[in-house]
């Protein structure tokens, strides 16, 4: 009976959180910032800046990219099907952070649910871990 009960408890607290995710992502769009953008809601999420040299750092200035990534544990929803819920995902190299909550890479915005962690790592530690 626990474990049912768990598996309700974990399905309400995703539907609450993608409800809530939409509605945020919905009403900060209301001028239309993101059209046809693939977004996915994240939650227990790290931002990880990372220790990059001068050469690589300027290598990602030139593609208006910073040298910053996020690893989340949980994806509640991806507008593009690319992740299950539950799923983890790190994310490509950071182009715009708005609103304190969007985080827009090239190809996707990730929408951050709930508190979340930051961290200054390696990239060569980043490259060893994923």
């Amino acid at each position: 009976m626990k474990l049912v009960r768990d598996a309700r408890t974990l399905k309400n607290k995703s539907i609450s959180s993608l409800r809530t995710g939409m509605q945020a992502f919905n009403s900060f769009d209301d001028d239309e910032r993101f059209p046809m953008a693939e977004f996915c809601l994240v939650r227990d999420w790290l931002w990880i800046d990372l220790d990059v040299s001068h050469e690589q750092r300027a290598a990602l200035e030139k593609t208006h990219r910073q040298p910053v990534i996020l690893y989340a544990h949980t994806v509640i929803y991806d507008s593009a099907r690319r992740r299950d819920v539950g799923d983890f995902v790190r994310t490509s190299p950071l182009y715009a952070f708005q609103d304190g909550f969007l985080f827009q890479t090239f190809n996707t915005i990730y929408v951050l649910l709930g508190d979340g962690v930051r961290k200054r790592v390696a990239l060569e530690t980043v490259g060893r871990i994923f």
